[in-house]
């Protein structure tokens, strides 16, 4: 589950049919004195601003069900749970979960007005850590998406191999050492080290040296992945191929991460 650091607070945030929840009962940690969220649940300003957001947002959200809760919130002896807020009025802005990730969760737009109420210089940093965790997760989307590709593509590349490179009559002991040895060739190209130097080299680190590859790096290995299954059918012995894949990776390399034609290439 996704954490964010907020004034030394840990406050969880969770998927909730497509949408991020960010964790109230976590935020209440960094107020000041006993508060409780029923407290800021019974506020007439709370109630409004969740009623108007449910109406843009939530299509059964029962509005003559919130009315009347609404206009019981000027009393002093008006208090109303989450859970039973939500099972009056059938809103989605809030929820309550058990187990072990338990508490009370807003959607984001609720909970950064939560975290107002904590207080304003809370409600920056939360929207602070909120973008800079959003941001990482993109990145790290980009990045899978790219690692796909590159799998996609060493596919096309195997099959180059066994199309050209492979005798009928190898055994498959054979046949996966000429696999890793033309897979050698593109980590030679693009990372300056076999398979086998890399984990050598990284003995504490899992899986291979493709999974601690940048983004342009998977982007260039896609392509050259790609050149090479060209290249090993038209003949061109490996000696040659990886000159050139060498050659092609420093210029994509340069291309990918030049000034703002890079960035727009990982947008």
């Amino acid at each position: 589950m996704p954490k964010i650091t907020v004034k030394d607070t840990e406050v969880n945030v969770v998927d909730i049919n497509g949408e991020d929840y960010i964790c109230l009962t976590d935020m209440l940690r960094a107020k000041d004195g006993d508060f409780f969220i029923t407290d800021w649940l019974r506020n007439r300003n709370t109630l409004e601003f969740i009623g108007i957001w449910e109406k843009v947002y939530n299509p059964a959200f029962n509005y003559g069900e919130f009315a009347t809760i609404r206009n019981q919130s000027g009393l002093n002896s008006f208090k109303i749970s989450v859970k039973e807020f939500v099972a009056r009025t059938n809103a989605i802005s809030l929820q309550a979960k058990a187990g072990r990730y338990g508490g009370t969760y807003a959607h984001k737009d609720i909970a950064f007005e939560f975290a107002m109420w904590i207080s304003p210089e809370f409600k920056v940093y939360i929207v602070k850590e909120f973008q800079r965790l959003k941001a990482e997760e993109q990145r790290l989307i980009g990045w899978s998406a790219k690692r796909e590709l590159s799998k996609i593509n060493y596919r096309i590349h195997t099959d180059a191999i066994k199309q050209n490179l492979i005798p009928s009559e190898v055994s498959k002991a054979q046949a996966s050492i000429i696999y890793a040895n033309e897979a050698d060739v593109l980590n030679v190209a693009m990372f300056g080290l076999t398979a086998k130097q890399w984990r050598e080299a990284n003995p504490d680190l899992k899986g291979n040296i493709r999974d601690y590859a940048s983004v342009n790096e998977l982007i260039c290995l896609s392509n050259m992945e790609s050149l090479n299954a060209v290249f090993i059918e038209q003949g061109l012995p490996q000696s040659k191929r990886l000159i050139k894949l060498n050659q092609i990776a420093i210029h994509q390399m340069e291309v990918l991460e030049s000034g703002e034609n890079g960035r727009r290439l990982l947008k």
